[in-house]
């Protein structure tokens, strides 16, 4: 199942429905819903929600049931999902598109620079879940594509804080750029997609020596002299008591505190599948049971443990889980 930042979505097993926010390790995916609380989701548990249903994720007005209004909730608003998408349409051509999978109006402008000229290829403003088309490229020249420059500022109507503006420059590189192969949002078909919006992308425009299309084919097909990485082994206790966790806990929401718990449960347990673990134990200490709650919950749904039941008091004293892993 395809799924990217900023897309609509709803728990396979639940009633919950959110935004994609970002891509955590363990095949973990975390989503906001209503009221900005984000919450990790192993990602085989979400369905994406086609855009029509997924306008009243949006929307400000309350639903109606039979001609009786609900009562309203604060609408679920996509921060984050700003693309740059190199479709192929054969084996000689690309077109280039700016794709806005987010809530936000964008006016925007942007360039292509080459040999000391910038050019520039289009503005506008982008409405919430569409795309504009920049330009054509021939996959022969690949060496020779320009760096492309997109600039932008963020707007919605009514109430809110304001966003700085961006600027982010693509130097397409042959060694990654084949690998970012994926659906893209909006246009449904099959891209090389840069996320402008994410912090941790690698986006700046620089020289260097770059490899030609016929070295990048002979890689692919030749076998990879890369070692392979073997998964570490978590630690079998994972205490998830936040003074464990950070030493930032006065500076954090409950919200916060709560989801660095579950990243923290969601991640240690999937390593230790990876690895080849068969048992591991997760302290949660007693408190209110939300947390306790939240795991035994996650835990039942989860196909590849076998079971769990509250750890030995003796060992770990109260609020410990052990999981048995299959």
């Amino acid at each position: 199942m395809s799924m990217n930042i900023g897309d609509k979505v709803r728990l396979v097993h639940g009633r919950e429905e959110g935004i994609v926010y970002r891509f955590l390790p363990g095949n973990i995916v975390e989503i906001e819903i209503e009221d900005g609380f984000r919450i990790p989701v192993l990602r085989n548990e979400l369905v994406t929600i086609s855009p029509v249903e997924g306008e009243r994720l949006v929307r400000n007005e309350p639903i109606k049931k039979d001609n009786v209004p609900v009562s309203k909730t604060r609408a679920v608003f996509a921060e984050k999902g700003i693309y740059l998408a190199f479709v192929p349409i054969n084996d000689r051509e690309l077109t280039v598109h700016l794709i806005n999978n987010t809530d936000w109006h964008l006016p925007f402008v942007t360039y292509q620079e080459q040999e000391g000229i910038t050019t520039g290829l289009g503005s506008g403003e982008m409405k919430p879940r569409t795309s504009y088309k920049l330009t054509d490229l021939l996959a022969k020249n690949f060496e020779q594509w320009p760096v492309f420059d997109i600039q932008a500022l963020y707007f919605k109507e009514g109430n809110g804080s304001a966003k700085p503006p961006f600027q982010k420059k693509i130097k397409c590189r042959a060694q990654s750029f084949y690998k970012r192969k994926h659906a893209a949002p909006i246009l449904q078909k099959e891209a090389y997609l840069y996320q402008l919006d994410d912090e941790n992308e690698t986006v700046k425009a620089f020289p260097g020596v770059g490899i030609s299309a016929a070295d990048l084919r002979e890689r692919m097909l030749s076998p990879s002299s890369e070692p392979k990485t073997v998964p570490t082994k978590p630690d079998s206790v994972v205490d998830l008591h936040l003074e464990k966790l950070t030493t930032e806990i006065g500076k954090m929401s409950n919200t916060e505190k709560l989801t660095l718990q579950l990243t923290t449960f969601e991640q240690q347990l999937e390593r230790a599948i990876a690895a080849g673990m068969h048992e591991m134990t997760f302290i949660h200490g007693a408190g209110n049971g939300v947390l306790r709650n939240e795991l035994h919950r996650r835990l039942s749904r989860h196909q590849n443990v076998q079971f769990f039941e509250d750890a030995q008091k003796q060992k770990f004293g109260y609020g410990a889980t052990f999981v048995k892993i299959k």
